[in-house]
């Protein structure tokens, strides 16, 4: 081999290499940390975070950023419900939101409230929203810069599209799956002794069901198998591979389930958003379908409420 093919082949290899950074960098629906940290200033550019962990923002937060509690911000303070068109609309023109923001969420637990956020976002229709690829433990791993002084943007100008239904699962569409009326995927994303019915939720969390198992139907994919060590989403290659592997390939609609709708969040926006498949997430999830009347349940571990 000549050198001259050889510094053809290595400048092909540097090229392909610098389109696969780049792609990754700014994608449609993700962005890298480099690529934030690089448009800190820009105008367009709106960041928000939703963590779950109280104080967490106000220790410190990505530059210029905003805070949105998801308990409070993002739900109705008097109905089981998402916040209205009206609130949110509010709140993002709080946050300094206009038409024209590109609007980056991020957030703790690897990115599952910021994942629910984007979720709500889609539900409204608003565009040009983005989760920061590994989220906050990404961003503080690597060393980047935080401050923990609040931000007070000027007011945005964004306009909220009335809440689009179809993008939700409700309960009569997850009994409609569960009883095989309907030709739905269900995928729980729970941890596999919820999922069983070993444990009625992980420890130590508050909301809680009076049944354990899961949704007859539904396959168990754990969101953790979305994600690579560094809590960045795996490839579309490999997220096929995962889903695939259970018989999702996105042929049939698909309903994703946790136990409040954050994780599920989580694995809506892989399958959604990087793999283009007809999803719908599920925020009642095992909250309220195992506390609903009349419906049916798998329990393979065969725990009782208040049982031993």
């Amino acid at each position: 081999m000549t050198i001259k093919t050889l510094l053809g082949a290595g400048l092909l290899a540097a090229a392909a290499l610098l389109q696969t950074v780049t792609a990754h960098a700014a994608s449609d629906y993700l962005v890298s940390t480099e690529w934030l940290e690089k448009n800190l200033k820009d105008p367009k550019v709106r960041i928000i975070e939703v963590s779950v962990a109280p104080g967490v923002y106000e220790r410190g937060h990505i530059p210029g950023a905003v805070n949105f509690a998801w308990h409070s911000d993002l739900v109705d303070p008097v109905r089981r419900d998402i916040a209205s068109q009206e609130a949110f609309q509010q709140l993002l023109r709080k946050a300094g939101v206009n038409d024209d923001s590109t609007t980056i969420l991020y957030g703790d637990n690897n990115n599952w409230f910021a994942a629910w956020g984007a979720w709500v976002f889609d539900v409204y229709g608003v565009d040009n929203v983005k989760l920061l690829d590994g989220g906050r433990a990404k961003w503080e791993a690597e060393g980047r810069q935080l401050d923990s002084r609040a931000s007070t943007p000027s007011a945005g100008n964004v306009t909220v599209k009335a809440a689009n239904k179809d993008l939700r699962a409700f309960l009569p569409d997850v009994l409609a799956a569960a009883e095989k009326r309907s030709d739905v995927q269900l995928v729980d994303i729970r941890s596999p002794d919820e999922y069983n019915g070993k444990v009625f939720a992980p420890q130590g969390v508050q909301e809680l069901a009076v049944r354990a198992g899961h949704v007859p139907g539904a396959v168990n994919v754990p969101w953790g198998q979305a994600v690579a060590a560094d809590g960045t989403f795996k490839s579309a290659e490999e997220l096929k591979k995962v889903y695939a592997a259970v018989g999702i390939d996105g042929s049939k609609p698909i309903i994703t389930y946790c136990r409040i709708g954050e994780r599920s969040s989580h694995t809506w926006f892989a399958l959604k958003k990087i793999l283009g498949y007809d999803v719908r997430n599920y925020d009642g999830s095992w909250t309220e379908y195992g506390n609903a009347v009349g419906v049916p349940v798998v329990n393979v571990a065969g725990t009782v409420w208040g049982g031993k």
